[in-house]
């Protein structure tokens, strides 16, 4: 078979692969691509992007949270969730572009897995910045996972995001239900649902 016949059979495959695999929230299913998790309010966008960041630490994956002002990082809620808070690298950025930038810095050095991005309601992330991002985590295999305030009707960040996705929390006595709804996925449509049972960190049960 002729050499430029095999690669197109490879990469045929490869997207078939990538269809019959189970629409999931884990990071090894999201590696590659610009993922963004939203929600009215913050709550539930935190809750889910801790269950990304416990997942890959128990990997063994080193995960970085660039952090925006009015971001919705709490230091003692993060700890009560199970991630160890000394093996998180946290940024601080004053807006989207610095925190994009200081990403493309992280992923360049090839030690991340996962990145997390919360911009919070100040979700304005460059288009530049954003076809670096997606280059930067297909080449180290790493996912970045954008955190935005908005509705479900909302516009996501832009084409280049492959996974939109709306975080939702549904309280059951002292336990609740942490569920995402995929409202646009380009490698498997959208409609599909995750959900797992969690214990609720003090501060966010009180909410």
């Amino acid at each position: 078979m002729p050499a430029r016949d095999l690669k197109s059979y490879l990469v045929s495959i490869e997207k078939l692969a990538r269809v019959a695999e189970p629409a999931g929230f884990a990071r090894a299913q999201l590696t590659g691509r610009l993922i963004e998790l939203s929600a009215q309010g913050a709550g539930a966008t935190t809750t889910a992007a801790m269950k990304l960041v416990r997942g890959a630490q128990e990997e063994g994956e080193p995960v970085a949270w660039i952090a925006l002002p009015r971001g919705s990082f709490y230091p003692p809620d993060v700890a009560d969730s199970g991630i160890d808070l000394d093996a998180l690298v946290i940024v601080r950025a004053g807006d989207g572009t610095v925190a994009a930038r200081a990403a493309e810095k992280l992923l360049r050095s090839g030690a991340f897995g996962l990145i997390v991005i919360d911009l919070g309601a100040d979700a304005d992330v460059p288009m530049a910045h954003q076809g670096r991002l997606v280059t930067l985590a297909q080449q180290h295999d790493a996912a970045v996972v954008f955190l935005t305030e908005k509705s479900a009707e909302a516009s996501s960040l832009g084409s280049l995001i492959s996974l939109r996705l709306e975080a939702m929390r549904v309280r059951e006595a002292s336990r609740f239900a942490c569920a995402v709804r995929a409202l646009k996925d380009k490698r498997r449509g959208p409609g599909w649902t995750h959900e797992e049972k969690l214990r609720g960190p003090a501060g966010m049960e009180s909410s």
